[in-house]
């Protein structure tokens, strides 16, 4: 019964309740001056709030600038070594060369055989190097920006795993005698880094980045190889041995070149600078790798670990060095290479071409996928144009006596393979202008 009662009173005071709702106008109501002003102040506040405030001022960019010159489209390159890049009067006659002829790149050493490098780094890590250099240029960075405004692109030299400086510094990193100990050395004395010395590669890296930010364009990597001349026999590869692939010289090399790629590619390593004027998307270096010649008609790796096809996906471009003198008498049954170096650019670059443009190998590689279970085994692999290859054109007199015809004829050969772009290689840095078109 009181349960009841309870039920009623709780309906009755609920229509009470809606009813007064309802029937607001019929039901006296006063109003609280101090709830006025607090609906006015939250509307005012509210108001502020809406309001658009004034855009944040921009925080200046006070990086210095290095305004490059874009990759040609057909790169035509003399070389320079460091010697000669610190020598005001013979770099001189250089740039003269290139500015009347139809060169329009140079490659600079950046370092050489020697292990040590042609400018004064940032990095202290590279200082070392720098304080023992053999070569240089105080003045690189002016050098560089002279270069740039005479529209010449610039490409740095850098040889990689030949290094006997750095075997002194850390001889942990050194290919070995067979005893797993004693550093090796090749026939000129030369000691070399393992392949798979990875706190090696990011050492490497530190030197990219300070070459590209003093401005260099292109970052070119020679001796990305196993060593070759030497006494073969009493040789060990101990971090190479270590190494997830073992004693596969490929696939150490190819795991350097990938970890190369995505390291140069990231824009924040470069970021201490403002970099204008690339001519592609990123602001980071091209980058481009020197090849044994044989690369391009060989399908090993010439005991040294390169192979094209696993060398071409992680650069801008690859240059075989295609020196007739460097191919042996019984290529293409020619005798003396050295009489033939038409014939001998054509058919390496145009092989080289071809393997470019074929959808399958032989050769096994990261991007490479197996194709069936057939023997010997086929792969799929990416297909690139003839702009990935830049040959190496000879203008010296090893093995034989090259004349501007000799120098002409290796361009003209690169041309009828398809392969637009070339750098001339002369150690003494002195070259045949009577092969080169005016500018």
């Amino acid at each position: 019964m009181v349960y009841k009662t309870v039920i009623v009173a709780l309906t009755v005071l609920g229509l009470v309740g809606v009813f007064v709702y309802a029937a607001p106008i019929a039901t006296k109501v006063s109003y609280d001056a101090s709830a006025i002003t607090t609906a006015r102040e939250f509307t005012e506040q509210r108001s502020e709030e809406a309001a658009p405030t004034a855009p944040a001022t921009p925080v200046p960019d006070t990086r210095p600038v290095v305004t490059h010159v874009p990759m040609p489209k057909a790169v035509k390159a003399i070389y320079m070594s460091s010697c000669v890049a610190g020598t005001p009067s013979f770099r001189a006659d250089l740039v003269r060369l290139i500015n009347e002829t139809e060169i329009n790149s140079v490659v600079i050493d950046i370092k050489d055989y020697s292990g040590t490098i042609s400018f004064a780094p940032t990095d202290p890590a590279w200082q070392p190097a720098w304080d023992s250099a053999r070569c240089g240029a105080r003045d690189m960075k002016e050098f560089i920006k002279t270069l740039h405004d005479a529209n010449i692109f610039v490409i740095g030299r850098m040889t990689v795993f030949q290094d006997p400086f750095e075997v002194e510094r850390r001889p942990e990193w050194a290919v070995k005698k067979a005893d797993g100990v004693t550093t090796w050395r090749d026939g000129k004395g030369l000691a070399f880094i393992d392949v798979a010395a990875t706190g090696y590669w990011d050492h490497i890296i530190k030197l990219v980045v300070d070459s590209y930010n003093i401005g260099f364009d292109e970052i070119n990597f020679d001796y990305v190889r196993y060593p070759s001349d030497g006494n073969m026999t009493d040789i060990s590869f101990v971090l190479s041995n270590q190494s997830p692939y073992g004693r596969d010289k490929q696939a150490n090399l190819e795991a350097f070149f990938k970890y190369l790629n995505e390291k140069i590619d990231d824009e924040k390593l470069f970021s201490a600078v403002k970099h204008i004027n690339t001519g592609r998307a990123s602001s980071t270096p091209y980058s481009t790798a020197d090849l044994f010649g044989m690369t391009t008609t060989n399908y090993d790796d010439l005991s040294i670990g390169q192979v094209q096809e696993r060398a071409v996906p992680y650069f801008d471009a690859v240059a075989p060095m295609v020196y007739p003198s460097h191919y042996p008498n019984s290529f293409l049954g020619l005798g003396n290479p050295n009489n033939y170096p038409y014939k001998v650019v054509h058919y390496a670059m145009s092989a080289g071409v071809r393997r470019l443009q074929a959808s399958t190998t032989p050769m096994n590689g990261f991007l490479h996928t197996r194709i069936g279970t057939t023997t010997p085994a086929m792969y799929q692999k990416p297909v690139y144009g003839p702009d990935k290859l830049r040959t190496w054109i000879q203008d010296f007199d090893y093995g034989g006596d090259y004349d501007a015809a000799d120098v002409r004829a290796q361009i003209q050969a690169s041309y009828d393979a398809g392969v637009n772009s070339w750098m001339i290689w002369a150690p003494s840095n002195r070259y045949t202008q009577a092969a080169l078109l005016p500018e």
